[in-house]
């Protein structure tokens, strides 16, 4: 017997779309800080073991990467003399940067600013009645906070709108400051927009799980959400040291 015939049109319309998908052009905006905190932070990956190339690919998901369509975002460190620390930092952010450059990734930096900060010690914290008993009423600690970063993707996003480089801009952020540019990015200049989020469990803290942003997921074209096992598979591989003689 043979073999049913499929339906006219069927094979050529999966070529079409498959033709479609492969001449979509696409932009990969990575805002580096976000990413630290809601992914490589919680799977105790530091940033120089994660294979930033094989994720681009996959994301874009055989679709057409643009020239200077890989944007890394990241605010920088500031070296000081006399801190092992900061120059630590320093040297590992200068290895990134200088991977990231080989595989052509635009790499956009702000510097990071030191900001005096307050922690008041009441019902939010922790044994605070222990704390208040020894006399600690607030404690300051100085955090390094990145300026700026949110405003170069907007930037960013729309010069490559307004000059047409890409079809659909992938942006794995889940910055809520984004959601403004995002929405003219699709209703005035017609440009989809993709989000990546993610979802990571932290068995120990429920409270520090990586989740989606519901205003990022709600006001994009395409919503895609990555767990643990699937970022993994970008972790490199570190080789063991090799015997001594």
């Amino acid at each position: 017997m043979k073999s049913p015939v499929p339906p006219q049109g069927v094979c050529g319309f999966s070529f079409y779309i498959i033709l479609a998908a492969m001449t979509e052009r696409v932009s990969i905006y990575i805002d580096g800080g976000n990413f630290y905190h809601l992914v490589l932070k919680k799977l105790a990956v530091a940033v120089v073991d994660f294979d930033f190339d094989r994720f681009a690919d996959f994301i874009a998901n055989g679709r057409q990467i643009v020239s200077m369509g890989k944007r890394y975002y990241i605010g920088t460190v500031r070296q000081k003399e006399g801190d092992s620390r900061a120059e630590d930092a320093v040297a590992q952010q200068n290895k990134i940067f200088s991977s990231l450059k080989l595989s052509q990734w635009e790499i956009k930096t702000s510097k990071l600013r030191e900001r005096q900060e307050r922690l008041v010690i009441d019902n939010r914290v922790e044994n605070c009645t222990e704390l208040k008993k020894k006399g600690i009423k607030e404690i300051k600690y100085t955090r390094n906070r990145e300026k700026g970063i949110d405003v170069k993707i907007v930037t960013d996003l729309f010069i490559a709108a307004m000059d047409n480089r890409y079809d659909t801009a992938i942006v794995v952020s889940s910055d809520t400051d984004l959601v403004p540019a995002i929405d003219v990015i699709r209703h005035r200049f017609k440009k989809r927009v993709e989000y990546i989020g993610f979802s990571i469990l932290d068995p120990e803290n429920p409270k520090n799980n990586t989740t989606p942003t519901l205003s990022l997921i709600t006001r994009t074209d395409i919503q895609r959400t990555l767990i643990e096992s699937e970022l993994r598979n970008f972790v490199k591989a570190v080789l063991p040291f090799p015997p001594q003689q």
